[in-house]
């Protein structure tokens, strides 16, 4: 299934959905933020994905991961939460989402890292070589506001 994503695009479909989300900044010994290539669009994204209807939101970032990346990891804090209503995702299937992501911070705890269907590629990647990757602007707002080592969350 391929996915599009539209930002602040007049053109953009009207959601059919709401999706409760997390994602994880999980980062190595070296502060290298590890970072997927997506399957579905090619761009490279942050893990993370839907909550379950028995997931905790912490625990759906921890099973994401695991799925995405075949590492295990523990959150260790709050990077944010990112509503912005002008970020739309449609998915071939007739799905057109708009997505309610929390953004935490990780620390690996074990397994091994591990391509899966959802990234054709896992990379750990220095913060500043992070501009130069083909991203969409909402996972670069994310990846700045850890950069940044904000004191409180980004609340958005």
């Amino acid at each position: 299934m391929s996915r599009t994503e539209f930002y602040d695009d007049s053109n953009a479909p009207a959601p059919n959905s709401l999706v409760v989300a997390a994602s994880a900044v999980v980062t190595d010994a070296e502060g290298r933020i590890l970072l997927q290539k997506r399957t579905d669009n090619g761009l490279w994204a942050l893990p993370g994905g839907g909550m379950g209807m028995t997931d905790s939101l912490p625990g759906t970032a921890v099973r994401e991961t695991k799925e995405e990346t075949g590492l295990d990891v523990e959150i260790t804090g709050l990077v944010g939460t990112y509503t912005d209503p002008r970020h739309v995702i449609a998915y071939s299937d007739g799905e057109v989402r708009r997505q309610f992501n929390v953004c935490f911070e990780a620390r690996i705890v074990g397994g091994a890292l591990a391509i899966s269907d959802e990234s054709e590629e896992l990379r750990f990647v220095a913060p500043e070589d992070i501009g130069a990757l083909p991203m969409h602007h909402t996972q670069r707002l994310r990846l700045s506001h850890f950069i940044e080592n904000r004191q409180t969350p980004y609340l958005g």
